[in-house]
């Protein structure tokens, strides 16, 4: 009986042990939420950061992780208020590309990118112009992916309600707001003649264009996602939005169907993981651009780099070496098609032997004619967004989204409110041909750099500037001893498809004049498309910057 007691009382005293280290954890958790121990820089956050490129959907994402949204949730809502703040870039007409880290530090890739249509013009890529142009009508349009990726990516990491994501952006396409500055840059581009109905969204009651300031409003885009956020995906892709969207590109000269959008798949696949320093540099493999990112990197790493690297004559060596880089970089993106080359060819491109073969092939003191590195002309292309996020947990959303160049195809959707994409266009002077289902290749890199310690979320837009935006960032960040917003404002050199050297503005003169020295070619900039948005984690702060070249303004908490 004794010994039953006892048993009793031993029980008691465990649960009630149990009970108050419960109650402890609870107690320690709620006062770090209510003050994080740690304390953090001004210009730092202590739990989580979005960067977009606009200060309003960074803030739209971090408002929906202060609900208890995922990094997903985050980026979805950002992406979606980012299709009416800079419509020019991006938008459910187009696609993208995901790259997912969850909080144990699996890394997966969500690719949404378009694809080619069943029915095309069979002489579609006889009509690719030599040197680059906005490509627009109905015959580059391929098939809207953005909206299937969402649902993917929220069946398998979203945390809030689909609705939840749509309600921001809805409110604001219906409501209207003081066009910005960037989007307001676009529209006064746009040709009466070429794009009638785009002009009519953006034309007031006397049928001028609206400029920066002037409020504009998206009322039938809101509608058409009012339908999605409460109906689910398939509202886009079957029923009255597929059917109205159809009409509307027929009657731009576009081929797609009801048939195509309903057939459309979304794939899920493990990310490549590319070794980098102290960081596992995870990043999507074809059709994106990652593995001429890693390739670059990769080839310059073994100069061993470091802050000297930019001092006096040294500056010079090393953007000469880095512009060869980018040479034979650009030699490589006929096999991101898929049609080009296998996944082992592929694979090959990020290992360290064949960037320590091609490094052997640069010389410190001269470049040489276009055939050295195995070119082939394309056209260099423009525009997307790119959103970091970095949740509480850890996890973390790298995500690349465009409908190509700007405004796209031209081509507007007055039944939906949808602008269409221009992917079809990434093939010229890529491919010879192309197949039905195919996804035409990209620089879209959005990746993720993980340490022990670390964590560094990054991506860029631009089109052919991506790879230039990150790898001029990492280089500058982890080598050259940048912090993150020095180092993404750092003036950048691009490396043209004829490789022709073009430099940002405020570029140093002394390193330009060296570099024509040593037989480069210079083309006049006009334009600058990189624009490199990045969150990392160190020390349990985080920092998170848009950059500045498109008005952007990370938000946190």
């Amino acid at each position: 009986m004794a010994r039953s007691k006892a048993r009793v009382y031993t029980c008691c005293a465990l649960t009630l042990l149990c009970v108050v280290i419960i109650i402890v954890c609870i107690a320690v958790f709620v006062r770090r939420q209510e003050s994080p121990s740690v304390k953090c820089p001004d210009d730092t956050y202590p739990r989580a950061a979005v960067a977009a490129d606009s200060g309003r959907c960074s803030e739209v994402g971090r408002d929906i992780l202060q609900r208890g949204g995922s990094a997903v949730d985050g980026a979805i809502a950002a992406l979606l208020c980012t299709s009416v703040i800079n419509p020019q870039s991006m938008g459910i007409g187009g696609g993208s590309m995901f790259t997912v880290m969850d909080r144990f530090g699996n890394v997966k890739i969500i690719n949404s990118r378009e694809t080619v249509p069943r029915m095309f013009k069979p002489d579609l890529l006889k009509s690719c112009p030599k040197t680059f142009q906005l490509l627009q009508g109905g015959q580059w349009i391929g098939i809207p992916g953005e909206i299937r990726g969402y649902e993917k990516a929220h069946k398998l990491y979203g945390k809030l309600p689909w609705a939840t994501l749509f309600q921001p952006t809805i409110r604001l396409a219906r409501e209207g707001f003081p066009m910005p500055e960037v989007q307001g840059r676009y529209v006064q581009k746009i040709d009466k003649n070429l794009s009638q109905t785009l002009w009519d969204l953006y034309s007031d009651g006397d049928g001028n264009l609206l400029k920066t300031g002037d409020t504009v409003k998206f009322e039938k885009l809101a509608d058409t996602l009012e339908k999605i956020a409460d109906q689910g995906a398939d509202a886009f892709y079957t029923g009255q939005i597929a059917e109205d969207l159809i009409r509307d590109i027929e009657e731009a000269g576009g081929n797609l169907t009801v048939q195509d959008l309903a057939s459309y798949r979304v794939t899920v696949t493990d990310a490549w993981a590319v070794p980098l320093g102290e960081y596992q540099m995870y990043i999507p493999p074809p059709p994106a651009g990652g593995i001429i990112l890693s390739f670059v990197l990769n080839i310059m790493k073994g100069f061993g780099l470091n802050p000297a690297s930019l001092t006096g004559e040294q500056k010079t060596l090393t953007y000469h070496r880095y512009v060869e880089a980018l040479k034979f970089a650009n030699g490589l993106k006929k096999y991101i098609h898929q049609q080009s080359s296998s996944e082992e060819m592929a694979r090959k491109f990020t290992e360290d032997s064949f960037a320590d073969r091609i490094r052997s092939l640069i010389s410190s003191s001269t470049t040489h004619d276009p055939q050295y590195y195995n070119m082939t002309q394309y056209l260099d292309s423009m525009g997307t967004t790119h959103v970091s996020v970095l949740a509480e947990d850890g996890s973390a959303v790298s995500v690349t989204s465009t409908i190509n160049h700007i405004f796209g195809s031209m081509v507007y959707s007055p039944r939906t409110g949808v602008i269409l994409n221009n992917e079809l266009a990434d093939f010229c002077g890529i491919a010879d041909n192309i197949s039905p289902g195919e996804q035409p290749p990209s620089s879209m890199a959005p990746a993720v750099l993980k340490s022990q310690s670390k964590t560094l979320v990054i991506g860029s837009t631009g089109g052919s500037m991506i790879t230039t935006g990150i790898a001029s960032t990492l280089m500058n960040h982890l080598w050259f001893g940048k912090n993150l917003k020095d180092a993404i404002d750092t003036p950048v050199v691009f490396v043209n498809s004829k490789n022709a050297l073009k430099f940002e503005s405020k570029f140093d003169e002394n390193v330009i004049e060296g570099l024509k020295a040593l037989g480069h070619n210079q083309e006049a900039a006009t334009s600058f498309y990189n624009v490199v948005n990045a969150v990392e984690k160190e020390d349990s702060c985080i920092c998170a910057v848009s950059d500045a070249r498109k008005k952007g303004k990370a938000a946190g908490y």
